[in-house]
């Protein structure tokens, strides 16, 4: 049964969660009310230059202008509160018990703070799990299977168990070439050397793979699908070999 600083920190990471879930919401809704008044802005959104322009937005209608600071308020009021949220659980991590299995999760691409929190908060220990695929298959990452006579044909995954973790797959991060980066290299310091290199393996062969897919023409959210399944077996074989400290 979980103790309740591991509950504590499932609640915030399903917060945080909802609050980003909330600003998507809400930066969809500016963006359509923009665009319904024939107001586009090249370049990327949501930077500073980006939320610079929106402040020189006039409208001729008072109305409109009162709707679209009501928007900005929106947009910046959910972005606060995931952030504020984001905060309560760097602070809460320094004490849980199983920051240690938060930490050596972040040796892999993909896998930076919020994305190991949360697979760790709604999963628990995943050495609890036999195999990787049974964790897989907690998670809905197996592709469901239907039976017709002799035949058996396979689908898509079943997409059973957890989705708040199953939401964090981060696969798309190994389209890119196999390196580590500054910020990855400063997250390996003072890791195991077991988990650095179940982490590099995992890097080398998930690079590769994703690539093979793409050339061989699978559709990306098979491509992602087919990664996610192999971050959890290399997860789970890095949790094989850190322990969690003792429950305050």
């Amino acid at each position: 049964m979980p103790d309740a600083d591991h509950e504590a920190m499932r609640d915030l990471v399903r917060a945080r969660a909802a609050a980003v879930r909330a600003l998507r919401r809400s930066r969809q809704q500016l963006s359509g009310f923009l665009l319904r008044h024939g107001v586009v802005r090249p370049g990327k959104n949501w930077t500073m230059a980006h939320r610079r322009w929106l402040s020189t937005i006039r409208f001729d209608h008072p109305t409109s202008q009162i709707v679209l600071q009501d928007y900005i308020h929106a947009v910046e009021d959910a972005g606060a509160r995931r952030d504020r949220l984001t905060g309560q659980i760097e602070e809460l991590l320094d004490d849980w018990s199983m920051a240690p299995v938060v930490k050596a999760l972040q040796a892999m691409r993909g896998i930076a703070l919020i994305v190991a929190v949360t697979l760790v908060a709604e999963l628990g220990d995943l050495t609890r799990f036999d195999n990787p695929r049974r964790l897989m298959a907690y998670l809905g990452l197996v592709p469901s299977e239907h039976s017709s006579g002799e035949s058996v044909r396979r689908g898509g995954i079943t997409r059973a168990g957890n989705g708040e973790a199953r939401r964090v797959e981060a696969a798309w991060t190994y389209r890119l070439p196999a390196r580590i980066s500054a910020v990855r290299l400063k997250r390996l310091q003072g890791l195991p050397k077991a988990v650095r290199d179940i982490a590099w393996k995992a890097e080398v062969r998930l690079c590769a793979r994703h690539r093979r897919l793409r050339a061989a023409g699978k559709p990306a959210n098979l491509v992602n699908a087919a990664i996610a399944r192999e971050m959890l077996g290399f997860a789970w074989a890095i949790a094989q070999h850190v322990k969690p400290r003792p429950a305050g």
